[in-house]
């Protein structure tokens, strides 16, 4: 099958970037059980070659201008793109290195497609570009503050995206989504990089003995347990939007150029705690830290408008997300591969 070769009549052609990633990975998974034609793009520096599954995988940088034209001239329907860089810490150390990777990298990709005619892009953002709006719910109208460099460099993305699209009448749709979990139903895929700090991923972590323990930061804040809530959301369900987005694209149907995909209610810290310990039947206790400086106590997403044009929903409960972050856990033994 040559690079960018639909399967089907029917099927689009699909380039995915950090397709070998965590999200990516399951935005792959959901193209193919469409009947897409998927490429990944993946540089593998916190990917990982199985991800791609049966998906043609390119490894290269999205700085290689060279063969990033290369493979967006052999010619694709649609982009999503998901490569990033997303450690908030790591970004407020070294800014310069996500806006190489988040921004630099975007502005080589969108130029690409209208270069080479790929008219339809889904660009994988975070809600991280809000900062920390004294909101119940936030809507996609909510002014744009980053507090870090990691939502500072998707911000500029998204901008980005927005005058190119307009300038080359290029569709698109940016979907902003706050925390992720969950695997695969049957353990074949999930948040593989060992080095995320997803609340999940380490109470799970914690649980199945691979980490001496963990914190929580505060639980004196102004919520029903006094743990701060967060928007969880699984990671099947919002890959399933990120395909609706692209085929809807694709058929011509006109999008917002903004979605969030939030599951309006939240939950807190000590939620997740007692999932993790339902799911698993292991009892650990945290250690309790004091705040973190900034951590506001609620910061949850509305997600109306996804659920009327994407398909959005949640699919799956809080103990879903859980029960299968622990199955692919403890289907991954010690640890999974890396760079492989």
């Amino acid at each position: 099958m040559a690079l960018g070769e639909p399967r089907g009549a029917r099927g689009l052609r699909v380039l995915v970037t950090g397709g070998a990633g965590y999200i990516g990975s399951f935005v792959v998974r959901h193209l193919l059980d469409a009947g897409h034609a998927v490429t990944v793009y993946d540089n593998l520096y916190a990917g990982n070659r199985w991800a791609a599954q049966e998906a043609e995988l390119v490894v290269a940088d999205m700085g290689d201008r060279e063969r990033l034209d290369a493979v967006l001239g052999a010619g694709f329907d649609a982009v999503v793109h998901c490569a990033a860089h997303i450690w908030v810490g790591e970004s407020v150390r070294d800014p310069a290195k996500y806006y190489r990777n988040n921004t630099a990298g975007a502005v080589a990709l969108f130029d690409g497609c209208a270069r080479h005619g790929v008219r339809h892009v889904v660009f994988s953002s975070t809600a991280a570009v809000y900062g920390e709006p004294d909101l119940p719910l936030i809507p996609e109208t909510t002014p744009l503050a980053p507090i870090n460099p990691y939502g500072a460099s998707k911000m500029m993305a998204e901008r980005v995206l927005a005058d190119v699209a307009a300038a080359h009448g290029l569709t698109h749709a940016t979907l902003r989504y706050f925390n992720v979990a969950g695997a695969d139903a049957d353990a074949r895929i999930g948040e593989a990089t060992p080095d995320n700090s997803h609340l999940v991923k380490v109470a799970c972590e914690t649980a199945a003995g691979l980490r001496p323990g963990m914190r929580i930061n505060g639980t004196d804040y102004p919520t029903p347990d006094g743990t701060c809530v967060r928007d969880y959301v699984h990671v099947a369900d919002l890959a399933h939007s990120h395909v609706v987005a692209a085929q809807k694209l694709a058929a011509g149907e006109k999008l917002a150029p903004i979605y969030n995909l939030g599951s309006g209610n939240g939950s807190s810290v000590k939620e997740i705690m007692d999932a993790v310990r339902d799911v698993t039947g292991i009892d650990f206790t945290p250690e309790i830290g004091p705040r973190r400086a900034g951590d506001p106590a609620r910061i949850v997403a509305t997600g109306e408008l996804a659920g009327r044009d994407l398909e959005w929903t949640m699919r799956n409960t809080l103990r879903d997300m859980v029960a299968s972050a622990w199955s692919a856990r403890q289907a991954a033994g010690d640890g999974y591969p890396r760079g492989t």
